[in-house]
């Protein structure tokens, strides 16, 4: 009893700031049980923080896409509506719970990109629907007198600005199913811009404004898969004005999407020879701007980075126009990388008939040489405005690049071109092109120049032409005679 009395008067005095023994201990073991909490708290936070975004899974090579050789113009929206149906909106337990992992593995493929982009990340839900159906916005005037800056047009804030969080790949953003479904008013059939074998592209805008196109991929048996993973490792660390911007990603169950930057002018094919001609023919000035912007994309995407970019698809659909029509080269479904170490790969041939060239056509040997020739296909068909591959022609004009060696052996270079140019171009102008053109289609792929070559010679550095000598003859490697001349006639 003495000793239960004693200790109670022991507890009962007072120790600090006139608190009892007691009431100081009770508060000091709680004290300690909060502060080991907190700390195991942050532990366990910061172990789960770590793991989401350092965990290394090994990335097996990309396998080949199984695509034929063929022209992807496929009419109407019966693509958007049987993707539609054959989707939905289900997701599946199973894939709900590979998703993280499939994530943290597509994370191995990019680098991270500008402080700008990782300002704004990751998902939100969107309360803005998307505008009017795709189209141009000027008349003919436009087309032919707009000015030719190559730096118009440009945006310099980042288009993920005011978006929330951060993106589980370190580029671009993480979008939502739900957040496209917005953005694109459920994937609208009014909002469709373009469709193919890959899928289907609609336009959308993001909730700060933004306008975008997603590209849904068709869920073919891993083939959407495949793409996905192509078109991320190609370009999505990849910055260039002539090059579209990837801006983000949506992995969700079966959906596989890629959110791009929206290119509002149409396509240089619909300028050509489809919907955008109804705002008349576009100039000749403004056919050289956009072959000079494609011919710097590739140059960048050829020599300008590593492992270089080899495009496999480069055609008049797949270049992107502005309003200023500054160009961007879009579609890398069917990209490849070529490392340094690697003067081509043997791969399955794939691309649009009548751009592909004809040694990979022929082996599957593929290089950047390809690309090289499927833009002198493309510039021949902005300098005559005819299909790569006509069947309506006469027989002898059916293929593009063999009318035109003809018509240049001829010495008829002046009748090849596009009749619906109200302002031709300029002998030198025409015969410099043709030139370019002449040497990017040879035959022999050893003796196609690289595209930075062909950047020198459009600008005309490489064929100087001086007033005291107003006409030179230049061997096209096709053994066909061209005179560039300073006279706007004939030669």
């Amino acid at each position: 009893m003495a000793s239960n009395d004693a200790m109670n008067s022991q507890l009962n005095q007072k120790a600090f700031l006139g608190l009892r023994v007691w009431v100081v201990i009770g508060i000091s073991v709680f004290a300690f049980i909060m502060v080991i909490l907190i700390i195991f708290s942050i532990w366990l936070m910061s172990r789960r923080k770590i793991g989401m975004t350092h965990r290394s899974i090994s990335h097996s090579k990309i396998p080949d896409i199984s695509k034929e050789i063929t022209v992807d113009r496929i009419a109407g929206n019966n693509l958007a509506h049987h993707l539609q149906e054959r989707e939905g909106l289900s997701v599946s337990n199973h894939d709900k719970c590979n998703e993280k992992d499939y994530i943290t593995t597509l994370g191995n493929l990019v680098s991270k990109s500008s402080d700008a982009d990782n300002l704004s990340q990751c998902s939100s839900v969107y309360h803005e629907k998307a505008g009017s159906s795709y189209s141009g916005d000027e008349g003919s005037s436009g087309a032919t007198q707009r000015p030719h800056s190559p730096y118009a047009g440009l945006v310099s804030a980042s288009p993920l600005v005011g978006l929330p969080e951060f993106s589980h790949l370190g580029w671009g953003h993480w979008f939502t199913l739900r957040d496209l479904e917005y953005a694109t008013s459920r994937f609208s059939r009014e909002n469709v811009i373009g469709e193919g074998g890959y899928g289907v592209v609609y336009r959308g805008r993001l909730i700060n404004g933004t306008e975008i196109a997603v590209k849904k991929l068709l869920n073919n048996m891993g083939q959407a898969e495949k793409e996905f993973r192509v078109e991320v490792e190609a370009i999505g660390h990849v910055r260039h004005k002539n090059l579209v911007r990837l801006l983000g990603y949506c992995v969700e169950g079966i959906h596989r999407m890629l959110v791009y930057e929206y290119v509002n002018n149409g396509n240089l094919e619909q300028w050509l020879h489809g919907a955008m001609r109804q705002h008349g023919v576009l100039s000749w000035d403004s056919r050289m701007k956009v072959i000079l912007g494609t011919t710097k994309a590739l140059a960048y995407l050829h020599e300008g980075i590593e492992p270089k970019v080899v495009h496999r698809d480069i055609k008049s659909s797949n270049i992107l126009l502005d309003n200023e029509f500054n160009c961007k080269v879009s579609d890398f479904g069917l990209a490849k990388l070529l490392g340094s170490g690697k003067s081509y790969l043997t791969t399955r041939v794939m691309g649009t008939f009548g751009y592909v060239a004809p040694e990979y056509a022929n082996t599957g040997m593929l290089n950047e040489k390809s690309d090289v020739y499927s833009f002198g296909v493309l510039l021949l068909e902005a300098v005559t405005g005819r299909d790569p591959v006509d069947y309506g022609r006469p027989a002898s004009e059916v293929n593009l690049v063999e009318w035109i060696k003809f018509m240049v052996g001829s010495r008829r270079s002046e009748e090849v071109v596009d009749p619906s140019l109200e302002i031709k171009p300029s002998s030198k102008s025409l015969k410099l092109a043709l030139l370019a053109a002449l040497k990017c289609v040879d035959p022999d792929s050893t003796k196609r120049p690289k595209m930075s070559q062909v950047v020198r010679l459009l600008e005309a550095e490489d064929y100087p032409l001086r007033e005291d000598r107003k006409t030179r003859r230049i061997q096209t490697p096709t053994n066909l005679e061209i005179s560039v001349t300073d006279s706007p006639t004939s030669a």
